[in-house]
């Protein structure tokens, strides 16, 4: 897969699994994708979840974006680095698929929401596409 098919099928999902580490353990959880492109794989969470403080404490994480109309898996290892722009944060809050942060924007000063709102990128990420068919295939990186 191309680059741009893989952020194709990114952005096709509205989901994905993050895989951080905390204490030596792995954690596991599902994300709310924002958007996948050349500029990097960009996602938001709040500042006072675990998963904040475990990606702030080690940013090397891996996503994981299950299309499963296809059978495609995309696996994505990097760094993930924290974007403290207030302009994309809103932009985040008034996306349509984001009205639950619109209203908390709303409700409290916007100094308490841009606090509470923390959003990461993950730049020049390393995929790997898994399928029925390729499972025992050795894994190809892909530099996004």
């Amino acid at each position: 897969m191309t680059k741009e098919q893989l952020f194709e099928l990114m952005n096709s999902t509205l989901t994905f699994h993050l895989a951080t580490v905390e204490n030596g353990e792995p954690r596991v959880r599902g994300m709310m994708l924002y958007k996948a492109d050349e500029t990097g794989i960009i996602f938001h969470t709040g500042g006072f979840k675990d998963v904040y403080k475990q990606i702030i404490a080690n940013p090397k994480a891996q996503m994981c974006f299950n299309e499963v109309k296809s059978g495609i898996q995309v696996r994505v290892r990097g760094v993930l680095e924290e974007v403290m722009d207030t302009d994309l944060k809103d932009e985040i809050s008034n996306h349509p698929t984001r009205a639950f942060l619109k209203k908390l924007r709303e409700s409290s000063p916007l100094e308490d929401f841009y606090n509470s709102i923390r959003v990461f990128r993950m730049k020049n990420g390393i995929a790997n596409v898994w399928t029925f068919d390729t499972n025992f295939a050795p894994k190809v990186d892909i530099q996004l």
